[in-house]
């Protein structure tokens, strides 16, 4: 009785069992396209850039190698320096873990501790004579229940 038929209106198709939209599909595969596409074109002038140092004179060749070689001192500064900001970083997690975290975790471990004694005694001394004398009310209400119906 409750088939689908494409003639009833009444019944809808949950959105999540839709197939997705063709925008949001080019929206996915946009990102990777023009990724492929910069790189692609990073590559041509790297080429086009090689071609033009090959043929052109010394002089220039010589200007360019040494801004290169400038430029790769600045960014091995800048490396550098983010190595250091790293250092000191993961110095300062450590000492978080060390002297922050693992109290907090100690404690709770003893919480735990405790907290496993204090229902073992509880166990032990008041749930377990509580059911005891559940069982033998129920025994004797059970026993004097049939005492009644012999009576009779």
């Amino acid at each position: 009785m409750s088939e689908f038929s494409p003639e009833s209106p009444s019944q809808e198709i949950p959105s999540e069992t839709l197939p997705s939209a063709p925008a949001d599909v080019e929206k996915k595969s946009g990102v990777p396209i023009g990724l492929i596409i910069a790189g692609v074109v990073l590559l041509a002038g790297l080429i086009a850039g090689a071609v033009l140092l090959i043929q052109s004179d010394n002089e220039t060749t010589a200007r360019v190698r040494d801004v290169f070689i400038i430029f790769m001192a600045l960014e091995s500064l800048v490396i550098g320096v983010a190595l250091v900001i790293l250092i000191v970083q993961l110095a300062i997690l450590i000492n978080l873990i060390n002297h922050e975290i693992r109290p907090i975790i100690q404690s709770t471990n003893q919480t735990v501790n405790t907290l496993k004694g204090t229902v073992t005694f509880l166990s032990d001394n008041l749930s377990e004579p509580v059911i005891k004398l559940n069982e033998y009310l129920a025994a004797i209400r059970k026993f004097t229940e049939i005492l009644r119906m012999t009576r009779k």
